[in-house]
């Protein structure tokens, strides 16, 4: 009996862990949703700004703490980016966005929803900005403009 007991007790405590619901499993979950954020910095770091020859890293457009990854179901993950303009009055915040966003999109190798915003109290016109940037006609419509098309492909083009 002391047999069957010591073996239910470790086959729950197995499955307790593998499904994340003991304090091992809770434990390796934030680990890996770091992991999973650092991949996206990762990717998004190198993207280069419109205006000037600098990446959105070196202008600390973004930044590490600027990514938030939250596992939506066992399979899917939302992803959240928080950028900070150069300025409040940047007039290019809108395509900004819209390369953080073409270039996730194209990169990121697990399933993913993707939300993109200005940081709060940024820029004088963020609340519109987030709105275009978070809309996938306008950010559609957008993009089968060529002109913008160029643009974001110079900026989401990986450096050699």
């Amino acid at each position: 009996m002391e047999r069957v007991s010591g073996l239910f007790s470790w086959t729950l405590n197995r499955v307790l862990w593998l499904s994340g619901l003991s304090e091992r499993g809770a434990a390796r979950q934030p680990r890996i949703m770091e992991e999973k954020a650092l991949e996206v910095y990762d990717l998004i770091r190198t993207i280069r700004d419109p205006e000037k020859p600098n990446t959105l890293e070196e202008l600390e457009v973004v930044t590490e703490s600027c990514v938030e990854v939250q596992e939506i179901n066992e399979d899917d993950y939302l992803v959240v980016i928080r950028f900070t303009p150069t300025v409040p009055h940047c007039s290019l915040a809108t395509l900004i966005g819209l390369c953080l966003r073409v270039k996730l999109q194209r990169c990121l190798p697990f399933k993913h929803k993707l939300e993109i915003y200005i940081s709060e109290g940024t820029h004088s016109t963020e609340e519109d900005i987030n709105k275009q940037i978070n809309d996938k006609e306008r950010v559609a419509a957008a993009m089968e403009n060529p002109n913008l098309r160029e643009i974001v492909e110079q900026c989401v083009l990986e450096p050699d």
